[in-house]
């Protein structure tokens, strides 16, 4: 079916292609990217930008001998297809198949394994360090985007590099700007200038000769700014003040540019930054027109480009937090949000478009988001920070120092908690309730449904005191009838009786709660089932009553056992020393991988099936 891509085992196939050649080889990898994309769906968009950089990574260097890092990992199909798994490509991000990031277990040719944004440099650091240390010649690569630079934790890396002198490039995915604008006849004259083996031979040669003096560091401060001010590109001045030397921009969608490019900073030390200009979602009209919606567009058909959508039976959590937050808006000037890049998602974009000045999207800065938040709570706003749960970990000392310590009415709302699919262990929300019940001051809850959202954000709307945690899944909720509820705050560490039971209770937080009333069904007066829908406070009261009557408790959560409501239950029995026996179901103790949401809800035990064979077990059936 692919002239080219179809013999391709490993990268050392294409080592010998011609110029030709590698631009079939692009376009056939777009091709085969949409293709597989379109029925099974993942970041479309990012990985078809990526194309020519990966092919003239692969192509120049003698990988995997020679490491190339990913950051995040949204642009690494056409990587994974080049590196043996063009097959196997078709099975990504579904149960069984490979992962839709690069994972160290998979395959030698991923360096590192990748999920969460901002990483590669400080990685590629790492391994350039360890390359030198044991006296391997081996070149480590860095590829990040415009987007993960933005995070500080890429930045700690880029200032960590620039002072060790590593053997380190980094290549910077820029597809926020026009290439027009940045080529011309002087820069390329200097890009072809500065990447040239003579003059790098006698530049090192000056700099030598000078030694480490005065005179040289302001002749050094010179030449930046004079290339600085003669191609206009302020950027370069900004990295090479981090003692990176900085090429570029170059087209990172011409492979011919790339290649020749790359060859000639191979062969030049040190730390160097590539500036590449590329367009997200290159080679396919869709999502070149709209790269926002084409990140990660879901099914579509490629020859149309029509999107599929799967139909909406109920609200999305997502949905509902959007809605209610501008509600909360409109009643309080104070309510502001923030979101670290993630607007669209988590449904902000609403409060972006009816009250765009109190809005804030950040960029990838989780700890910026929450550190930023407790100063608008200190100056007297009421800030609602959207976070996936598995990014929030990164913000775990500002939720803490910042906002706990501080005291500080920040409400922080954690979406794609629990388990989240096909994204898998990188992405899965599963260890927020372990993580923050323990803090002092914070309140930590989590809905069972889309009404329980609505009246858990006007709580949190009402509370002054310290964090207050609403953690909610990926998807669609219960079909509660939420728009027509009021919006009525909760008793804070209050519960609720789903159904009574005299001989077995089951508690649960989330949605679910829901699965395990579905589950108790089969046994009327038997099981109950009670919402506790705060881990902090627990209701100590509504615990004391069932573990007092019953004979066993079962917890069900959607996140980690190992600390989580069932080790807060196990806690409390254990303080009051409660005759109960006790036990619980949620995501043990170990990454679960991707698969559809509820594939790994079965797998786990945490579906109305999985939570019926565990009361069979207590009732001996």
């Amino acid at each position: 079916m692919y002239e080219l891509l179809d013999k391709i085992d490993s990268p050392a196939d294409i080592k010998a292609f011609s110029m030709e050649q590698l631009r079939t080889l692009c376009a056939e990898l777009r091709q085969y990217i949409v293709e597989c994309c379109a029925g099974n769906p993942g970041h479309l968009a990012s990985s078809l930008g990526a194309v020519e950089i990966i092919v003239g990574v692969h192509y120049v260097y003698d990988t995997p001998q020679d490491k190339l890092v990913f950051d995040v990992g949204h642009q690494a199909y056409a990587h994974k297809i080049l590196t043996g798994r063009r097959e196997a490509f078709a099975s990504m991000r579904t149960a069984g198949g490979i992962s839709g990031f690069p994972s160290r277990d998979e395959s030698p040719y991923d360096a590192f394994g990748v999920g969460h944004s901002s990483t590669s440099v400080s990685v590629a650091l790492g391994l350039a360090e360890a390359a030198r240390l044991q006296k391997r010649k081996e070149k480590v690569i860095a590829l990040i985007g415009d987007g993960a630079m933005t995070g500080g934790l890429a930045f700690e890396g880029l200032n960590n590099a620039g002072e060790s002198h590593a053997d380190l490039l980094v290549i910077l995915n820029d597809n926020n700007q026009s290439i027009e604008s940045n080529t011309g006849a002087i820069h390329r004259h200097l890009l072809n200038l500065t990447t040239s083996r003579s003059y790098n031979t006698f530049k090192n040669r000056v700099w030598n000769f000078l030694g480490d003096n005065a005179f040289r560091r302001f002749l050094q401060r010179w030449v930046r700014g004079f290339k600085s001010w003669l191609v206009g590109k302020p950027g370069g001045d900004l990295f090479e003040s981090l003692g990176f030397r900085y090429f570029g921009p170059i087209d990172g969608n011409d492979i011919a540019e790339v290649v020749q490019t790359l060859r000639k900073l191979s062969g030049i030390p040190g730390p160097r930054l590539l500036h590449c200009l590329t367009v997200k979602g290159k080679g396919y009209a869709p999502a070149e027109a709209d790269p926002v919606t084409w990140h990660a567009p879901g099914r579509f058909d490629p020859a149309t480009g029509e999107r599929i959508h799967a139909p909406h039976v109920h609200d999305r959590y997502q949905d509902v937090f959007g809605e209610v937050l501008c509600e909360l808006a409109e009643a309080d000037p104070r309510v502001v949000g923030i979101t670290p890049a993630m607007a669209t998602g988590c449904g902000m974009n609403r409060l972006a478009a009816s009250h765009p000045d109190r809005f804030f999207d950040v960029g990838i800065e989780e700890e910026h988001a929450v550190t930023f938040s407790a100063g608008l709570a200190a100056g007297g706003m009421k800030p609602f920070c959207n976070i996936y749960s598995a990014f929030s970990q990164r913000a775990y000392d500002q939720i803490i120092h910042d906002v706990a310590l501080q005291r500080l009415p920040v409400v922080l709302c954690f979406d794609r908690a629990g388990l989240v699919g096909e994204d898998g262990a990188t992405h899965n929300g599963a260890f927020d309730l372990a993580a923050y019940r323990s803090i002092p001051e914070a309140i930590v809850s989590a809905p069972r449904d889309e009404t329980e959202l609505k009246r858990l954000m006007y709580t949190a709307w009402k509370h002054d005191t310290g964090p207050f945690i609403i953690r909610y899944p990926r998807g669609m909720g219960e079909g509660a009838p939420w728009r027509e509820a009021a919006g009525e705050p909760l008793e804070i560490g209050r519960g609720s009786v789903l159904l009574e039971g005299d001989e077995v209770a089951i508690l649960g937080l989330g949605p679910i709660v829901n699965r395990a009333v579905e589950a108790a069904a089969a046994w009327p007066g038997r099981v109950g089932v009670y919402d506790l829908r705060f881990l902090k406070p627990l209701d100590e009261d509504l615990l004391t009553r069932v573990a007092g009557r019953c004979r066993h408790l079962i917890t069900v959560e959607d996140g980690s056992l190992a600390g989580g409501l069932y080790g807060a239950v196990s806690e409390f029995l254990a303080a009051g020393r409660f005759k109960a026996t006790l036990e619980g179901v949620g995501i043990p103790d170990r990454f679960i991988a991707h698969a559809r949401q509820s594939e790994q809800h079965a797998a786990c035990g945490m579906d109305t099936a999985g939570i019926q064979k565990r009361l069979q077990k207590v009732f001996g059936e």
